[in-house]
């Protein structure tokens, strides 16, 4: 994150005092307000003082450390540096409350005391287990003593509510307890929109006691928590299930029906928010045919109230031109001092808007221009990461596309119109297809392909440092922490390598099935799902 540096020449009188107050403040992740105080104590001889940092942000609580050095050489003069420099992208609260931990999506987190490694056969390092539906594309997110994951229903939990759906599932942290579920029939125009058996793919968003999600059914859904535990909050009070296993709407957002939207075979976009919005992608796109578009002016982005669940914005630069359809996720974050969302679409473009209006300021096509589809031409699936006023994103397919050339760029998102060329910070073109999102810390930036491929770069260059083939497909994403990085793949393996510019392999375990989604750290215990199970992995099983 950035260094604010402070420097300063003070003039101490015998007893000098004086005090030093600097504020910066904000309301996304990337603007996160913080106040410094510094006070002179001593006497004329040795100016004292003493530091005081308090983190005033509103979505997540940064950490970071404070320097201060004397540099006067009388009693007369005494200058000091103060360095105030942000951790990496952590929600800074122990929960991971969203997909990426924080609205930057950058997969990274400060937690210490994980386990480097676990057994699931002889339960080594593993907490508790709890079973989810035959497939789980979802990733787990963990807010308010409880993990929130999308599955589907074979795992069935309500005979009440049988057949394949959709399911949100709720588990206790501490135990895996089985709190509640919300599920949702599959839309009776079949594969074209919502495929069979995939359930919920849309990772959560929690604030406070709501939580956001998008449906099989393309529909935004706000809940209360706590489920009925602390009665039915409303405005909805007409749920048919009530039960102490059943969800508590609070409001819905239909994108098929109310902005026109036709989901090419599921809805699964992860939301995001600024202040009274949450943003979420409509999954637009292209018919069983592969060829017709049916909704071609129903917009890529739509911005909605939080509170009210009205249409804020929306916005359509796609158009007629979606390749196929439309999965990544927006992000959030302060770009060249300007609160943007980012947007990667189904035309292959990256897009960013201004928060509050959706007034476009720029985009990027990460395509080289003589690509053609499908051979050549990407549409791009993996989220945008926001760091240091630049966008990192790579290119790729559905995974039934199979294997092909893909490409990852860093891009200067503080320039406007059309930045393909102006904005173009590095091109990195030794990547295969991607449907992953990369992680950034320490001046590093790690993404892998749906080859297998683990490439490790410099985040400023692009230079490589190194690549690692983990000899499967892979769909989840890499999370760093505790200067280790961690992926999964579909053969089930957790591969752990060592943070930093020599590779270096640290631990291989396997999960029992396929791993389709990123290890999440909370609370000094890393979550992770497999195919059809949910994990509490930490030391001693703690």
């Amino acid at each position: 994150m950035k260094k604010i540096y402070l420097a300063l020449a003070l003039l101490v009188a015998a007893t000098g005092f004086f005090r030093l107050k600097a504020e910066a403040t904000g309301t996304t992740s990337e603007s996160r307000g913080f106040r410094l105080k510094a006070e002179t104590t001593g006497t004329n001889r040795e100016a004292g003082f003493r530091l005081k940092a308090e983190t005033t942000g509103t979505n997540r609580e940064a950490g970071f450390r404070l320097k201060a050095e004397t540099t006067g050489t009388t009693s007369e003069s005494r200058g000091f540096r103060l360095e105030a420099e942000g951790t990496a992208s952590d929600p800074g609260t122990g929960d991971w409350p969203m997909w990426g931990g924080t609205a930057d999506r950058n997969m990274v987190s400060n937690m210490k005391g994980l386990p480097l490694d676990w057994d699931v056969k002889t339960k080594k390092n593993v907490k508790w287990v709890a079973d989810l539906g035959s497939q789980t594309y979802g990733n787990v997110v963990v807010a308010g003593g409880m993990v929130f994951v999308g599955t589907n229903n074979e795992g069935l939990r309500d005979p009440k509510q049988a057949g394949d759906r959709g399911v949100l599932m709720a588990f206790k942290e501490d135990t895996g307890e089985f709190l509640w579920q919300q599920t949702h029939e599959k839309l009776t125009s079949g594969r074209a929109n919502d495929w069979p058996y995939q359930g919920v793919a849309s990772s959560p968003l929690v604030e406070g006691n709501k939580l956001y999600y998008v449906s099989n059914r393309g529909v935004l859904w706000c809940l209360d928590i706590n489920g009925f535990k602390d009665g039915n909050q409303g405005p909805i009070t007409d749920e048919k299930l009530t039960g102490p296993h059943d969800a508590d709407a609070l409001w819905s957002f239909d994108m098929m029906e109310q902005v026109g939207s036709y989901p090419h075979n599921l809805s699964n976009s992860s939301p995001v928010s600024f202040g009274k919005l949450i943003f979420v992608s409509t999954s637009n796109g292209q018919d069983e045919s592969h060829v017709h578009i049916p909704s071609p002016k129903a917009p890529s982005i739509i911005a909605v109230d939080k509170v009210t669940g009205e249409l804020a914005w929306e916005d359509n630069s796609v158009g007629d031109k979606i390749l196929h359809g439309q999965w990544s996720t927006p992000s959030v974050g302060k770009i060249g001092g300007v609160d943007q969302v980012v947007s990667a679409q189904g035309d292959g473009w990256v897009r960013g808007y201004e928060v509050l209006t959706g007034k476009k300021l720029w985009e990027f096509d990460t395509n080289p221009k003589a690509s053609v589809w499908p051979k050549t031409r990407n549409e791009v699936i993996g989220t945008p990461v926001i760091y240091e006023d630049k966008v990192y994103i790579a290119n790729g397919q559905d995974p039934e596309h199979g294997e092909g050339e893909g490409h990852l760029y860093a891009i200067d998102a503080t320039k406007r119109g059309d930045i393909t060329q102006t904005g173009l910070v590095w091109h990195y073109s030794k990547i295969r297809r991607s449907i992953s999102t990369p992680s950034i810390a320490d001046g590093l930036l790690y993404i892998p392909d749906f080859s297998g491929f683990l490439h490790c770069l410099d985040a400023k260059t692009g230079q490589v440092y190194w690549t690692h083939d983990v000899f499967a497909a892979v769909w989840g994403s890499t999370m760093v922490v505790e200067g280790r990085v961690y992926l999964g793949d579909e053969d089930g393996d957790i591969v752990v390598l060592q943070a930093g510019k020599t590779k270096k392999i640290l631990a291989e375990m396997n999960m029992g099935s396929a791993v389709y989604a990123t290890p999440v750290p909370a609370h000094g215990r890393i979550i992770l799902n497999n195919r059809n199970q949910l994990f509490a992995l930490s030391i001693d099983g703690k």
